[in-house]
């Protein structure tokens, strides 16, 4: 259903507003260079910061633009049960494929609290649900008899697994068998989650580097791991750099290099530093990115 190179979209602001016009011209750049599905408002998109109206234009726009030519899962998830229900009713009224819940963060709920919530949203939406488990964005894991538990409601159809842990990767896969779909939610663990069973990846690189991602999760899910790994050690020093700082501060930063977007950020973030910029650029020159 979700499978391949899915992008964990930026949200372009200018002068404090929604950039609709940046945001449409870098969804057709994403579809021209082969990305299998748009992920608008996750944390690369600045959901945490966004009004309800501007998360629910963002979602509504990345269905406009996109025209049922590649798969949108809508970024829903909240700390609030009911606000999370309300942003996944939003989603399908909008014509989103499916819907990406993070896990409730701050709030630190039990694994039976995880599994209540997940369950509230299914009940309440009929839509595809994907999980998402980050426990350094969280501060709460969920564990693989939660998945596996909550991997048995109809409408939850996967999950987009960030733990870091190939050993928890493993596990979800051998409980909750194959046929539930496991996205990386780390990039640089793509590849070794795809060889353990993962169907592709929710992918900040790819805001910058779409066709590579591309290719490497295509190569990965045609069982062609040597090309794979060409692709993966061409991609590491991204994959790091990106990272030099909160994400989506370097990706953005990344972004306006190329003069795809003003990057413009929204307090709390602030851009990347100057201590960081000039081995950034370097990295992006050597990536031949600009």
């Amino acid at each position: 259903m979700f499978t391949g190179s899915l992008v964990a979209i930026v949200t372009p602001f200018k002068n404090g507003k929604f950039d609709e016009q940046a945001y449409a011209d870098l969804i057709e750049w994403q579809i021209t260079n082969g990305t299998h599905g748009i992920v608008p408002c996750g944390t690369t998109g600045e959901s945490a910061t966004l009004s309800h109206e501007e998360h629910e234009r963002v979602v509504a726009c990345t269905v406009e633009v996109v025209n049922r030519r590649v798969s949108v899962i809508a970024g829903t998830g909240s700390n609030a049960t009911d606000e999370a229900i309300a942003f996944t009713k939003h989603a399908k009224q909008a014509g989103a494929d499916g819907a990406l819940l993070i896990t409730p963060y701050y709030n630190k709920p039990t694994q039976e609290g995880l599994y209540q919530h997940y369950a509230a949203v299914a009940k309440a939406v009929d839509l595809p649900l994907i999980l998402y488990n980050i426990q350094s964005r969280t501060s709460v894991n969920m564990t693989p008899a939660t998945i596996a538990r909550t991997a048995k409601i109809p409408n939850v159809v996967g999950i987009k697994e960030g733990s870091g842990s190939l050993g928890q990767v493993s596990e979800i896969i051998h409980q909750c068998g194959e046929d539930f779909l496991i996205l990386s939610g780390d990039d640089p663990l793509t590849l070794p989650m795809m060889a353990l069973g993962a169907k592709g990846v929710i992918t900040v690189t790819a805001n910058v580097a779409p066709k590579d991602m591309v290719n490497l999760v295509n190569a990965a899910l045609a069982g062609n791991f040597a090309e794979a790994r060409t692709y993966h050690f061409k991609l590491a020093p991204l994959f790091s750099a990106l990272f030099y700082e909160t994400n989506p501060i370097p990706v953005k930063e990344a972004l306006g290099m190329m003069n795809k977007i003003d990057p413009e950020l929204r307090l709390p973030l602030t851009p990347l530093s100057s201590d960081n910029r000039e081995r950034f650029r370097q990295v992006m020159k050597d990536s031949g990115l600009i």
